[in-house]
C-alpha cells in the first residue's frame, strides 16, 4: 500500500470568518493525520471563498474519513467536499 493524495474543499460558514484564522485551525486538526502538502484559496462568489487543502494520507480504509471528521469538527466549518483522490 502507498499513500494517496486528496484535495479537499472546506466552505466557512459565512464571508464573515477570518480564512487566515480558519487555515491556522484545520492545520492544528490535522497535522497529526496527515502531511499538508498545499493550501489555496478558492473564490466562490458574492464574497465567499473556500480553502482548498491538498494531504497526502496513507492508503488505508478509514483515512481520508478522519482527516474529513476532524476538518468538519474545527469551528467556522461549513462544509467539507472531497474534490479528488489520487494514488502517488
Amino acid at each position: 500500500m502507498g499513500d494517496v493524495m486528496v484535495q479537499l474543499r472546506i466552505l466557512p460558514e459565512s464571508v464573515d470568518v477570518n480564512l487566515k484564522d480558519l487555515r491556522v485551525a484545520i492545520t492544528a486538526s490535522i497535522e497529526k493525520l496527515c502531511t499538508i502538502n498545499e493550501v489555496k484559496e478558492e473564490e466562490i462568489g458574492f464574497g465567499l471563498s473556500a480553502l482548498l487543502f491538498s494531504v497526502i494520507v496513507p492508503d488505508e480504509e478509514g483515512k481520508i474519513d478522519s482527516v474529513e471528521n476532524a476538518i468538519s469538527s474545527v469551528k467556522n466549518v461549513s462544509q467539507v467536499d472531497t474534490r479528488d483522490v489520487t494514488l502517488i
